[in-house]
């Protein structure tokens, strides 16, 4: 079921190739039975065909591939690539696909990179680009999730979990004994139906029947609830089908339990038969529903689409989720988390370890976030596929047909021992003092240990952006000729997706000899421990403004003056303040060219800013706020 929807797009792309290409009975034959999806009956005819083409060559080698043998697929791509005319970009994909499924990691980068030569622009060719560079941090369980097989799995496919009330609903091709068994071409296996399981210490037991009104001739499932579990949203074949294609498509139906019974199915008013709608996922309110189709339209096989109730209580016009979604591969089984507002879903597009992997993007009000590869152990380099979570996003299930599992298509509950990560975005505009954008200016991103992570070049809107990781403190620079450099901090830990930081950059101009280069640095007070000198981490960062600008101008000297107020005795004011300007020049000294150019010097309060000296022990009545006024450290320029 994780593969029913599929376009006839690829049969004829495999007509087209076959242009100038004469084809014989026997090949025609088989290229019936490879398009309603007797993949089996197809293979032993395309087997025994003479100079088959390279159409009949690729739909073997896919036929081989549909029934899971890919060491004779992997054969048969590799003597179609051999071939010199009327291979396609499309074939260094889909081969590059099957050695990731072999875990043959290497010598699938080989082919995509082919194909990114040819495709560049193609969606898949970019997260390639963009992601392979982080490969291997996705093969590394980072220990972030715990799987466990469920005991309810058979030999036979058990898939597409939904929770229904305190239960979990689930579609299986298990069927009992029957005078007649239906299969579905497709895999060999019989029809899909809908059961029920409970929830008992972590295992999936008890299964029955969801409901045998549901089951009908062909597949029925996957389903999704809302509204406490009395409204439905299910898959099932239309049974009605009378299009040319001969291929039954998917469409949804909808239900509501009232009376103690399920009200006779609705079909969603967008299905069409001449393409599949299915996978459903509806808001807990029952207004929002994420679907799966390969309508025509999309990005090329299958898209994911979202559609709302409207005032009359009508569907709106399904709207294609976009192309940070969605790919010319294939994206399916989508499950919005309403607490996190993370899309969850399936796609074999997206740069993954092989076959389908599981991705989340978070949303960014009408958008999506950057797309984001579970990893392992989520996936691996077989099919892993419909991820749900529960309503505490502690808990949820999976699918997946990775060798270890029981049968086909086994269920997996996954425990989340972190918050699942969520790609987060930090994002400004450089500009000068009269918010003016800066163009061309550069903009440095570097993780707390101060290495670079990233760089980017504004364009004449001053904007900039990144895509970090959350829970992450990071720093900012922005710097182009003329200008002062500045330094800002971003925290990417909370719910927030995107992090707003505007760069501001000061005209160089402004820096005058014996001026404090502090407000220019746009730098907050150090505050220091009572009565200690070293160096907290808030007063670093404010230091750290003097250290980049220093950095920049390697002629430039300055001198750090502490100050105090007159409270408390006058040699100790003096010597403490004393000791935290030459702490503080220390710190910086570490850190420029020429270190040299820096020293530091406590003045107590020898230099107050305003007229609020202490008379012996009296204390003067100023204010707290006159007298931190007094309580400074200024950075003088000596020397430009």
């Amino acid at each position: 079921m994780k593969n029913i929807l599929i376009s006839s797009m690829v049969i004829l792309i495999a007509a087209l190739a076959a242009f100038g290409q004469e084809k014989s009975n026997k090949e025609e034959r088989a290229d019936k039975h490879f398009f309603t999806y007797n993949f089996e009956k197809a293979i032993d005819l395309y087997r025994h065909t003479k100079d088959l083409t390279i159409s009949g060559q690729r739909n073997l080698a896919n036929s081989y591939q549909n029934i899971g043998n890919n060491e004779k697929a992997r054969e048969t791509y590799a003597k179609l690539l051999e071939e010199n005319v009327g291979i396609e970009a499309e074939d260094h994909y889909d081969y590059a696909m099957l050695l990731r499924s072999n875990a043959e990691y290497i010598e699938s980068e080989k082919w995509m990179d082919k194909f990114v030569a040819a495709k560049p622009s193609d969606l898949r060719a970019m997260s390639y680009v963009k992601n392979n560079p982080t490969a291997n941090s996705i093969v590394v369980d980072k220990k972030e999730y715990k799987l466990n097989e469920q005991s309810i799995n058979t030999p036979a496919q058990d898939f597409g979990t939904t929770y229904y009330q305190d239960k979990v609903m689930f579609v299986s091709s298990n069927a009992k004994p029957k005078m007649i068994k239906r299969k579905y071409n497709y895999n060999g296996l019989p029809y899909l139906n809908m059961y029920t399981a409970e929830i008992e210490d972590g295992q999936l037991e008890n299964v029955k029947f969801f409901d045998k009104s549901f089951n009908a001739k062909y597949h029925d499932g996957p389903a999704t609830f809302s509204n406490g579990g009395t409204k439905m949203a299910f898959t099932t074949n239309d049974a009605k089908d009378k299009t040319k294609d001969k291929v039954v498509e998917l469409q949804l139906f909808f239900s509501s339990f009232s009376n103690d019974e399920w009200s006779e199915p609705v079909p969603f008013i967008h299905n069409n038969p001449a393409y599949s709608v299915g996978q459903p996922h509806l808001s807990e309110d029952g207004n929002t529903l994420y679907f799966t189709s390969n309508a025509p339209g999309g990005f090329g096989g299958k898209d994911l689409y979202r559609s709302t109730k409207t005032a009359n209580n009508e569907w709106s016009k399904p709207m294609n989720l976009g192309n940070v979604i969605n790919t010319e591969g294939d994206e399916m089984f989508p499950f919005f988390e309403e607490k996190e507002k993370v899309l969850y879903f399936t796609s074999s597009g997206h740069f993954g370890l092989g076959g389908l992997d599981l991705f989340s993007s978070a949303q960014e009000g009408a958008s999506w976030g950057t797309v984001i590869n579970a990893g392992a152990p989520m996936n691996t380099n077989s099919d892993d596929f419909a991820l749900i979570k529960n309503t505490t996003a502690k808990n949820g299930y999976i699918s997946s047909n990775r060798p270890t599992g029981s049968g086909s298509d086994d269920i997996y509950a996954v425990g989340f021992l972190k918050n699942t990560p969520v790609q987060k975005r930090i994002k400004g505009i450089v500009m000068d003092l009269n918010q003016k954008p800066v163009d061309g200016a550069f903009v440095n991103l570097f993780a707390e240990d101060e290495s670079l992570i990233a760089s980017f070049i504004v364009k004449k809107d001053g904007v900039y952006g990144f895509d970090v990781e959350s829970d992450k403190n990071y720093r900012l620079t922005a710097d182009k000729e003329t200008f002062i450099p500045a330094l800002e901090f971003a925290s990417t830990v909370g719910s927030d997706t995107i992090v707003i930081v505007n760069l501001i950059l000061l005209e160089e101009t402004i820096i005058v000899v014996n001026t404090d280069l502090a407000p220019i640095a746009k730098m907050k007070n150090i505050y220091f421990d009572f009565d200690k000198a070293e160096i907290r981490l808030d007063a670093a960062k404010e230091l750290d403004k003097i250290v980049v600008i220093m950095n920049k101008y390697p002629t430039m000297h300055v001198e750090i003056a502490s100050h105090a107020d007159c409270r408390g005795d006058a040699a100790y004011n003096l010597d403490l303040s004393d000791r935290r300007a030459k702490s503080s020049n220390e710190y910086v000294k570490a850190r420029i060219t020429n270190p040299d150019r820096i020293s530091g010097k406590g003045y107590g309060e020898t230099r107050l800013v305003n007229d609020c000296p202490c008379k012996g022990e009296e204390v003067s009545d100023c204010t707290p706020e006159q007298q931190q006024k007094n309580r400074r450290t200024e950075f003088i320029v000596l020397k430009k």
